[in-house]
C-alpha cells in the first residue's frame, strides 16, 4: 500500500539519527535554562491564521472535526509556544521554552523536508533585549557544536536596517511594497538575479532599483567591514547589530556575520533576524529565528515580547552525514551468546543481569546456532559466550569485537568488569 504524497516511514537508523539530536538539543536546553514542553499538536484554524493570514491555509493540513470545528495539524511550534506563553498571566519573565517533534506542511516535498519532518524549537517570552537575541543565537552555535556539526556561519539581519533601505530606493513605506520586496531578497538564495529581476519587473518594479537592492542584500561581513563599504549611519538601528555582535564575540561565538539577504519570509517578525548554513553543504538553511514582538498581540498580549529560533532535523541530519558524522550512536552494546540449547536459559539469565543494571544487551530467541548468533551480533562492543566448559567452572568467555581478543572471566565478576571497561 502506498503513503499520501510527501509522507514516509522512518526506519531504524534515522530514528537513532533523530534520537541523537533531540538528545543533544535536551542536554543544551538543560544547559541553558529552557524548559521543555509539547504545545497541542492540533491548534484551531482561527489561531493559526492569527498568525499568518488566511493564506496559510495553503501551506497546512486542515479539517473540520466532529465538531464541526475547524482545525489544523501544528505547522511549527512557534504559534502553539506564543499562545501557551500568552495565555499564562502569572508566568515568570522572562519564561524560556524550548520543544522539538514532529509538524506538518502541506508543500512541495524537498531534499531533508517531507510534510511530516521533526522541528526543534525555543523561544523567549518576555522583555526583549539585545542580550536575549544573543542568548538564542548562542544556543544554536553551541548545540551545533555539540552535534559534532562543523563549517557552520550564523548569518545576522536586522528587518528595519532592510526596510528602510528598501523604502530609501523605492522612496515609499507602503506595506505592501516591504512585503513584496522583502519576499524578492527571500528568493535571492534560491534563484539567479536575472529570475529575480524578470518576476518583478512583471509587477512594475524599475529593474535599477531592483538591482540596487539585490547588491545590498549581498552584503556580508563584520560591521567594521560593512561599514567601510555602506554609509551605516543612515540606519537608525544599526547600534542595535553592532551591540548584539560585540555580546556574542564576549560570549565566544565567532562564526558569525552580518548579511543583509537575511530577512526571513514571514512578516510576524519586527528586529533582529538570522539563519544558520553549512558552508561546505548547499541545501538551505538548518535553522530560523528572530525577534517577534508584534506576535504576542496578537493573542492578546501586547506586553510581551518574544524571540526565539527553529531548525528542521531532518535537514540537520543530512549536513551530519554530509561531513560523515558518526552521530556517536555506537551504543556499547553487549550480546549474550549460548553454545547449545542447555546453556540457553543461564545466557538468558546474565542478559537479565546486564539489562537490570541499564547495560545495552541483545540475546538471540530463535534457538538459532552459535554461529548465526555471532553473525547477529557483528554491531556488538563485546560478546559474552555461555559455554558448558566454562560455564562448570563458573565463568563466561567475553570477545572484544573490535580486536577479536577473548578472555575467561568468572561470572561473579562479570558485571563489574563490564562496567569498568564501558565507562
Amino acid at each position: 500500500m502506498d503513503l499520501p504524497r510527501g509522507m514516509k516511514d522512518f526506519e531504524n537508523i534515522e530514528m537513532q539519527k533523530i534520537e541523537y539530536i533531540r538528545e543533544n538539543f535536551l542536554s543544551t536546553s538543560k544547559i541553558f535554562g529552557f524548559e521543555l514542553m509539547e504545545p497541542s499538536p492540533i491548534e484551531l484554524m482561527s489561531v493559526i491564521e492569527a498568525k499568518s493570514g488566511p493564506t496559510i491555509r495553503d501551506d497546512v493540513y486542515f479539517f473540520n472535526d466532529k465538531g464541526d470545528r475547524e482545525v489544523s495539524l501544528r505547522f511549527d511550534f512557534t504559534v502553539g509556544l506564543t499562545r501557551y506563553a500568552s495565555g499564562q498571566k502569572s508566568m515568570k519573565l522572562p519564561a524560556k521554552i524550548s520543544a522539538f517533534g514532529g509538524v506538518w506542511r502541506y508543500d512541495e516535498p524537498q531534499k531533508g523536508r517531507y510534510r511530516f519532518f521533526h522541528q526543534w524549537d525555543i523561544e523567549i517570552f518576555g522583555k526583549q533585549n539585545t542580550e536575549t537575541d544573543a542568548e538564542i543565537i548562542e544556543f544554536t552555535s553551541k548545540f551545533f557544536s555539540n552535534l559534532g556539526l562543523e563549517n557552520i556561519i550564523l548569518s545576522i539581519s536586522h528587518r528595519k536596517i532592510v526596510q528602510s533601505y528598501v523604502s530609501s530606493v523605492f522612496e515609499s513605506d507602503k506595506p505592501e511594497l516591504i512585503s513584496d520586496i522583502f519576499r524578492a531578497i527571500d528568493k535571492i538564495q534560491k534563484k539567479s538575479k536575472q529570475e529575480i529581476i524578470s518576476e518583478y519587473e512583471k509587477k512594475g518594479y524599475a529593474k535599477e532599483k531592483l538591482e540596487k537592492i539585490i547588491e545590498f542584500s549581498k552584503l556580508k561581513g563584520t560591521p567594521e567591514e560593512i561599514s567601510k563599504i555602506l554609509d551605516v549611519t543612515q540606519f537608525e538601528n544599526w547600534s542595535e547589530l553592532t551591540i548584539l555582535f560585540e555580546s556574542l564575540k564576549n560570549r565566544n561565538v565567532n562564526n558569525i556575520q552580518i548579511d543583509f539577504g537575511i530577512v526571513r519570509g514571514l512578516d510576524y517578525y519586527s528586529g533582529v533576524v538570522f539563519e544558520a548554513f553549512d558552508k561546505t553543504f548547499d541545501i538551505g538553511a538548518l535553522v530560523g529565528g528572530g525577534r517577534y514582538d508584534n506576535l504576542p498581540s496578537v493573542f492578546g498580549r501586547n506586553d510581551l515580547g518574544a524571540t526565539g529560533v527553529a531548525g528542521g532535523v531532518e535537514r540537520i541530519m543530512l549536513a551530519l552525514e554530509n561531513q560523515n558524522s558518526t552521530f556517536k550512536m555506537q551504543d556499547d552494546r553487549i550480546s549474550v551468546l549460548y553454545v547449545n540449547d542447555e546453556m540457553k536459559s543461564n545466557a538468558i539469565k546474565i542478559a537479565s543481569l546486564l539489562r537490570e543494571n541499564s547495560i545495552p544487551t541483545d540475546i538471540d530467541l530463535s534457538g538459532r546456532a552459535l554461529k548465526k548468533q555471532m553473525e547477529q551480533s557483528t554491531n556488538s562492543k563485546f560478546v559474552i559466550i555461555v559455554g558448558p566448559d566454562e560455564f562448570s567452572k563458573n565463568m563466561v568467555v567475553i570477545r572484544n569485537m573490535s580486536d577479536r581478543n577473548e578472555s575467561q572471566i568468572l561470572i561473579s565478576e562479570l558485571l563489574q568488569h563490564l562496567k569498568n571497561i564501558l565507562m
